[in-house]
């Protein structure tokens, strides 16, 4: 290895070091049980936040991940008590699956069944168990799983967005009010997709192989367009509602993809799976970088609209998947606007006076003051992964 890859390598470790102390440290809410619902962008607790079911799995799936990866028992504490507050406060006795939301207290305030939530429970209790190898986890998921095949699959492939607590259909499906009220959505099959090839891990079982695989060609054939971009939001019969480009899922989705074709062994899909991530890195690559070399929010094609905003995720879902890119096609490219994209991160993204990062900076490097630390949107997954994986051997 290189002096200058070292460095790299090493800038990487010593940042999911900072992540994850910053997550240990300060969120854990001592008062209430679980975590702190919402810390503001000065580091400030706001009293009696709400707790979101995708914060909580999200920092079980982080810290069983990064337990994993590091091959340590440091955070075996915390990945108890998430789970542990997951199974004693989300977990919807009556009717399965896990509650969107609760007060501050743990009492459920919204206990609508959003498949979003259901596929990051999936995939927190998968790596869950592959850390602390309790059955009772895996089992969980797998119940989880069984209840999106049985009540989220669509006879018209893919599957719907929301339910009622009872898993009846309902009408507003919308994942957050930024979202459009869809009945499918590129987002959620991604983390459905996401969750499968994880839960593909623990649990080998045909009808989880089959419905992975159907969900690696929905995207290929239904959600990627013929601009090479995957489309984001459409109603029950697959006809398109939207026309903006995501650039931060965009590249998520192709390394995403990957990993799901490299555990079902299929080498066709694998050898197209590379040919699309090819294409839609070089499309991402000519449309998302900006001067700076960070990755611009997304783009509404109808309008010609462009939000200029850099949000940290998609610059570290950048980095992974120009990784990916770079080991299909070995082009100087892909790891230049890492760099670039890295760069950024550093000077305009990390927090070095609060700690985690800033949720985003607009285009001319300004913080987003009003966005918060920690919140039901805001959480230790993307940061955390992509450091992993980027520091993978």
């Amino acid at each position: 290895m290189s002096k200058a890859h070292q460095q790299l390598s090493n800038e990487f470790k010593n940042e999911l070091n900072n992540i994850l102390n910053y997550w240990s440290q300060n969120t854990i809410d001592y008062k209430n049980g679980g975590f702190l619902g919402k810390i503001n962008h000065y580091n400030e607790v706001v009293p009696k936040a709400s707790k979101g079911a995708i914060l909580n799995t999200r920092i079980l799936w982080s810290f069983s991940a990064a337990s994993n990866h590091l091959n340590t028992e440091d955070y075996k504490e915390i990945c108890d008590r998430a789970y542990q507050y997951l199974q004693s406060h989300f977990n919807d006795i009556t009717f399965k699956g896990i509650f969107w939301e609760l007060d501050y207290l743990g009492n459920p305030i919204n206990r609508r069944k959003q498949v979003y939530a259901q596929a990051f429970a999936i995939y927190a209790l998968s790596e869950y168990y592959i850390f602390s190898k309790n059955e009772e986890a895996k089992n969980w998921a797998i119940e989880i799983f069984n209840l999106i095949e049985k009540y989220a699959k669509d006879e018209k492939t893919g599957y719907l967005e929301a339910f009622n607590e009872d898993w009846t259909p309902i009408e507003d499906m919308r994942l957050s009010d930024k979202d459009m009220n869809a009945a499918k959505t590129m987002n959620t099959h991604l983390h459905v997709l996401e969750a499968y090839t994880t839960l593909l891990k623990i649990y080998d079982n045909e009808n989880l192989k089959k419905s992975l695989k159907t969900l690696v060609n929905i995207f290929q054939n239904k959600f990627l367009n013929r601009n090479n971009h995957y489309d984001l939001f459409f109603d029950q019969n697959w006809n398109l509602l939207s026309n903006t480009v995501s650039y931060g899922h965009d590249i998520e989705a192709i390394w995403l993809i990957i990993e799901a074709v490299k555990i079902l062994g299929d080498e066709e899909l694998m050898t197209q799976a590379k040919i699309i991530a090819i294409t839609v890195t070089d499309t991402f690559l000519e449309e998302a970088i900006d001067d700076e070399g960070a990755v611009i929010n997304e783009k509404n094609l109808t309008t010609g609209h462009t939000d200029y905003d850099r949000h940290w995720w998609p610059q570290v879902e950048a980095l992974v998947g120009l990784k990916y890119a770079y080991a299909i096609k070995k082009s100087k490219k892909y790891s230049d606007c890492s760099l670039k994209i890295w760069e950024f991160t550093k000077k305009h993204l990390i927090d070095y006076e609060n700690g985690e990062w800033h949720y985003r900076v607009d285009k001319n490097g300004k913080k987003n003051t009003q966005e918060d630390k920690v919140s039901m949107w805001k959480a230790p997954y993307h940061s955390s992964r992509a450091l992993m994986i980027l520091t993978e051997k």
